[in-house]
């Protein structure tokens, strides 16, 4: 019974690297071979709330001392976070964070743009989105419409 005990007392540092790190990177490596870019959405959310949560770790080390549950908390969020059944990183990312760089992305005068206009500047990445929204202030949405149909007809040729 002693060894079971001492096994349950340290299930986080059993568990936890393979829960933690060694299952993630294996996933992450397939996600990076395959076509889709769903499962690229849940271990890029999962690697980047796992620096979250160990730069809060190491930030509040003489804190956490005194709750000896934090490193069983912490496997339970991975453990939601990582297992295909919870998919919690993709649950956070879906949630939250889409929404707040749905917030960022209609911040900063493009609202005042047609809808065709605001989805093509949502795929875009920050800086594409503000040479973009710069150049139609400068010469006018006209002047953008006669690029994106030369554009297209490029596109269409090769």
């Amino acid at each position: 019974m002693g060894v079971l005990g001492a096994m349950a007392r340290h299930l986080d540092t059993i568990v936890g690297p393979g829960v933690m790190l060694l299952y993630p990177l294996y996933a992450s490596m397939r996600a990076i071979e395959s076509p889709s870019t769903l499962d690229d959405q849940q271990w890029l959310t999962y690697w980047v709330l796992y620096s979250f949560t160990t730069l809060f770790e190491l930030s509040c080390y003489k804190i956490l001392l005194w709750f000896p549950i934090w490193p069983y908390m912490k496997l339970v969020f991975c453990l939601w976070l990582v297992l295909p059944m919870f998919n919690g990183a993709a649950y956070i990312y879906e949630n939250y964070v889409r929404q707040y760089i749905k917030n960022i992305a209609s911040y900063g005068g493009s609202s005042n743009y047609p809808e065709e206009y605001k989805k093509v500047l949502q795929m875009m990445t920050f800086d594409a989105r503000k040479a973009v929204e710069r150049y139609i202030d400068r010469y006018g949405p006209d002047a953008f419409e006669r690029v994106v149909r030369v554009a297209e007809k490029e596109a269409k040729k090769h």
